[in-house]
């Protein structure tokens, strides 16, 4: 009977419960304000500086001749100590003075021409150069509109947030966009356009679609298959040359020597996927199209 009564016992439904909030068991949260902040000063973490770092770098051609003055001086001190010191001219090798004396002519020395080697080597500036040519907007007539759009704005981007200043995409055995800055042809002073046929059929075309992978030429002065790039400025500095998939290739010129950042490849390499999918979905498209026509 007592488990029935328990069983049977009516629970209230209306649970709502009026607790008691008491502000010592509750955390609160402020909001510091500038002025609190500045009264009684940050506290937290601040970022170090390196004042040796920042000394050696504005002062550049003061520490790379600072070898030879270290070596100078040191060279006249042994000298200096040599005459007072009453020792005899002649280096002998039984004494220790002697051996002492050699050693430290041998260290001042080197640190002389350890200074003129850093004031003879320096690290060449690496600068902007404006690309020789002509300005180029050149675009296949058979395209639809979605896809010319997709093409200028994968330049624009390019243009805009990399060192890129030219740009030829060649696609299927057809040029279909060549923009940016071009070759300018001496005899004529026209464009130099894209021979598709002969670009195929060279080194650095079977190279990066025999790969599958992204080439980039840093200097491109230093790549002899930079012969068969003639579309490009003569004076472009850096190249990337981006697979679209089997089928295509994305030629892209910068005006800086190693301008292209990793992350900018990276990029580029998503540019490309994504034009190979657009442009692959396309040319499907069109065979199929074509297939038709020739089945009717």
């Amino acid at each position: 009977m007592e488990a029935g009564n328990i069983f049977y016992t009516t629970i209230p439904w209306n649970l709502k419960r009026s607790f008691t909030r008491n502000p010592c068991n509750f955390r609160r949260f402020i909001r510091a304000s500038a002025n609190l902040q500045s009264q009684r000063g940050y506290k937290g973490p601040k970022p170090s500086k390196d004042w040796v770092a920042d000394w050696v770098t504005n002062n550049d051609d003061t520490v790379r001749s600072l070898p030879i003055y270290v070596g100078g001086v040191s060279l006249l001190a042994v000298l200096f100590n040599r005459t007072v010191s009453g020792i005899a001219p002649v280096a002998d090798a039984s004494s220790s003075q002697s051996r002492a004396d050699l050693l430290t002519i041998a260290l001042a020395v080197t640190n002389i021409l350890t200074g003129l080697v850093w004031l003879s080597i320096r690290p060449k500036s690496i600068t902007v150069v404006n690309p020789e040519g002509v300005e180029c907007r050149m675009i296949s007539s058979h395209l639809p509109d979605f896809i010319v759009s997709e093409l200028l704005w994968a330049w624009e981007s390019l243009s805009s947030a990399t060192c890129s200043r030219s740009l030829v995409v060649v696609y299927d055995s057809i040029c279909i966009l060549q923009i940016g800055v071009a070759a300018q042809s001496p005899n004529d002073g026209e464009v130099v356009t894209v021979d598709v046929g002969k670009l195929m059929q060279g080194s650095v075309y079977q190279g990066v679609m025999r790969s599958g992978t992204q080439s980039y030429l840093a200097n491109l002065f230093l790549y002899p298959g930079r012969s068969e790039l003639p579309f490009l400025p003569s004076n472009t500095q850096a190249v990337i040359l981006q697979p679209l998939g089997d089928k295509g290739l994305a030629i892209i010129g910068g005006d800086t020597i190693r301008g292209f950042t990793t992350s900018d490849q990276s990029w580029i390499a998503f540019i490309g996927e994504k034009l190979d999918a657009t442009l692959a979905k396309y040319s499907n498209t069109v065979s199929l199209v074509v297939e038709d026509g020739i089945s009717k």
